[in-house]
């Protein structure tokens, strides 16, 4: 698979070697209290999170995450170890038709690797899992999330799978019971609403995209890539990607959209039930208001904005 250390270069493409890297606007919006999430090895997500206030968690220095395996092209380097990309798996194509651009630091990153013929896809079902050295040996890869996809290495052995990992030469291990095939069908709605809701209580994060911190349209986005639907990042490139449902026609698993008079759509959710007596709606999202993922009615405010519901193509019945 790969080699550990090759040197990358602009106009290559290559892969995210941590289990979570951020996206950043540019090198100088960085922190002092970002620096948890820098590391070139092993990123400590949790640790960032928690250090930040709430004001920092809503700041817009920070544009979207990817998780380990996650393709990039690499577009600059510059002399300071920051690399300029864009993320092609994060479609955003107000931004760019090839993905979405920002800025990560350069050794969170390994060549992209050509996997051996015969292996098998798979993706993380457990909402957070780590890597080992071996069956139950010594953590060497924590924090891997739900939806990182990855491949396996060989057979299961009590109870472990081994997978490739890049920035390693050996296979890494984890529980065979967080790993699932990417189902060559269509989600249910019901499948993609029941990962949804395993992140309830998850801190909002702008720009989040995993099980430690996540922004509404990250939600969204995480949820479908559990199933290898690979849906835009930012909500209005979401309702772009997405189709049309008439209002009262929704059921579970629809998505509802929010914008304000002449706005952009600027927050989305998944819908939660068929609306109820005198158009009780109820949605999972991301509140930024809140500051975490929550199953709720639509407040007041939301009932305004409301715009539409539309439905994810690939879902099926």
């Amino acid at each position: 698979m790969l080699q550990p250390g090759v040197a990358l270069q602009a106009g290559q493409e290559a892969v995210v070697r941590v289990a979570v890297a951020t996206l950043w606007a540019g090198p100088e919006a960085v922190r002092p209290v970002d620096e948890p999430a820098l590391a070139p090895r092993t990123t400590d997500i949790p640790a960032w999170i928690s250090a930040m206030t709430a004001d920092q968690q809503v700041g817009d220095c920070v544009l979207s995450q990817l998780l380990l395996g996650e393709r990039v092209l690499i577009e600059e380097i510059r002399p300071d170890g920051w690399a300029r990309l864009i993320a092609t798996e994060q479609p955003a194509a107000k931004l760019d038709p090839r993905g979405y651009p920002g800025w990560l630091p350069v050794e969170q990153l390994a060549a992209a690797p050509s996997a051996p013929a015969g292996t098998q896809p798979v993706v993380v079902d457990a909402t957070a899992t780590a890597l080992h050295a071996a069956p139950d040996g010594d953590v060497v890869l924590p924090d891997v999330i739900l939806g990182t996809r990855l491949t396996l290495a060989g057979p299961t052995r009590d109870g472990w799978s081994p997978v490739y990992a890049p920035g390693h030469d050996h296979p890494l291990w984890l529980p065979a019971d967080h790993l699932a095939p990417i189902p060559n069908r269509p989600p249910s709605a019901v499948e993609v609403l029941a990962v949804a809701t395993r992140l309830l209580d998850v801190v909002y994060l702008w720009g989040g995209v995993s099980a430690y911190g996540i922004d509404c349209s990250g939600l969204v986005h995480l949820a479908w890539r559990r199933f290898g639907v690979r849906l835009p990042r930012d909500a209005d490139d979401q309702a772009n990607a997405t189709t049309p449902v008439p209002l009262g026609a929704e059921r579970p698993g629809d998505l509802y959209l929010f914008a304000r008079p002449g706005r952009n759509i600027h927050h989305i959710g998944i819908v939660t039930a068929e609306p109820g007596y005198g158009d009780n709606r109820r949605m999972l999202h991301a509140s930024s208001s809140q500051r975490r993922v929550l199953e709720e009615s639509l407040t007041e405010d939301r009932r305004a904005t409301l715009v539409g519901v539309h439905r994810v193509g690939p879902c099926a019945e």
